[in-house]
Parts: structure tokens; sequence; C-alpha cells
């Protein structure tokens, strides 16, 4: 099968984009703390009422930052036509994979493999497999909300701003359209999962989600160079006609 260079990087870029979607999915299943990490003091902030909170983070956050990043480069030369249809197809995905990672649960364990890891002190594998890959619906729910209006908003901020720049400061619509949908993303999993799954408050919502954003914030920030390194990588691969012209495609898809 022969496959021209701009299809072939549209499968390169979409499978390492839904990948990574997938596997933020199920790693955010651990909390680590970023400071103990680090090998640092904890930080202790107070945010809105709420005392003693450091930086104790769902896994997830390591990669989500990732597949914004590669939202803003799936945008800059396919457009919102090409973000949507890897949004649509990576949320159909973790919800697939969900379903098959419920079966599995629900499968009946063979007696053997309870106990085959008593002696690493891990008395029930079956409770042990449920407790990592299982997740409350609202969690979920509010995951794929988050997700999917997270890169629609991406798309629409990249845009937006590419619109009032030009082609000039790349660093400015990919950092900019990161940081506002990393701020979206991060309180709608939260009000979805817990606000209305759960008992958390809404001052709890708001507190643990601005500790969420702070992070992200950071990180959107010092991973700027690796966009470049990306474009750069990418216009050398099509050439620069070719990159040209998929630039000024992708961009009449939103006049």
């Amino acid at each position: 099968m022969k496959l021209d260079k701009k299809t072939k990087l549209f499968i390169i870029l979409g499978s390492f984009f839904i990948t990574n979607a997938i596997v933020a999915e199920f790693i955010g299943a651990k909390i680590f703390s970023l400071e103990d990490s680090l090998g640092i003091k904890p930080f202790d902030f107070s945010i809105l009422g709420f005392d003693h909170l450091s930086f104790q983070l769902t896994c997830g956050v390591l990669l989500w930052p990732v597949v914004f990043v590669m939202t803003d480069i799936i945008n800059e030369y396919y457009g919102k036509k090409g973000v949507r249809l890897l949004s649509y197809i990576a949320a159909a995905m973790i919800a697939y994979a969900f379903i098959m990672v419920y079966m599995a649960m629900q499968s009946s364990p063979a007696d053997w493999w309870v106990k085959s890891q008593n002696t690493r002190g891990i008395p029930d594998m079956q409770h042990a497999y449920s407790a990592v890959f299982g997740q409350g619906l609202w969690i979920i729910i509010g995951s794929l909300v988050a997700f999917l209006f997270g890169q629609l908003i991406d798309a629409w901020v990249f845009h937006l701003i590419k619109t009032s720049s030009g082609n000039r400061y790349l660093w400015l619509r990919s950092t900019g359209s990161t940081l506002v949908s990393q701020l979206i993303d991060s309180f709608v999993v939260l009000f979805i999962a817990f606000y209305i799954g759960s008992d958390w408050s809404l001052k709890q919502v708001l507190a643990i989600g601005l500790m969420n954003y702070i992070y992200k914030f950071g990180v959107a920030v010092a991973i700027t160079p690796l966009l470049y390194i990306l474009h750069n990588a990418i216009d050398k691969y099509l050439g620069e006609e070719v990159s040209e012209k998929m630039i000024e495609s992708a961009d009449r898809q939103y006049e």
C-alpha cells in the first residue's frame, strides 16, 4: 500500500494522539506526589479555605499536556476537521477500552491466580485488578466529556489566536490554546465526577482544580520548545511547499 507523506503523517500523529489519550486514562488511577518524585519538600497551599494542599496529582497529568500539544500540531496541518475526527475516534476508543476492562473485571478468575502474588504482599489479585482498573461511572463520564470539550475548545482558541497573529508566534497560539483548554479540562472532569457524581462541595472542586491547573500551566509552558522541534521536523519531512499548502488548507476550514 503506497501512501503519500500527508497521509502517513496523519496516521503517525493520529496513532500517537489516540494512544496517549487512552494510556492517560488508565495510568490516571494512580495518585503521585510531585514533590516526593522530585525529591523536594512538599508545598503547603491554602486555596479557598482548604489548607495543606500539595501537588498530589493523578498520573494522567503526565500525558495530557502532550495530548494537547499533539492537538495543536494536528490543527496546524489538518485543521479542525482533523482534530475533530481524531478526538471522536479517541473518545470512542476510550469508551470501548473501559467496556472491555469492565468485562475482564467481571470474568471469573482462576483460583491459583487470585493467590499467585501472596509472596509480594498482594493477597487477592482479583481485588487488586479491580481496584486499579475499575473507575466509577461518573469519573468515566467526566473524563470523556472533559476530553472532548477540551479538544474542541483547544482547536477553536488555536485558530482565534492564529487569525489575530498570522503564522507568527507559534508558541503563542499553541501555549495559549493549551492553557485555555487545560483550564476547562481541569474543572469539567472534577465537576462531573465529584460534584455531580459524589459529595464534593463546589469550593472543593475549585480548590483542587486550581491546584491541578497550576501544575498543567507550568508543564504547558515548559514543553513549548517541543512544539518547535516537532514543527521543524514535520516541515523537513513534508517539504516547504507541501507544508505551506497544508497549513493554508487547514486555515481555510475556519473561514
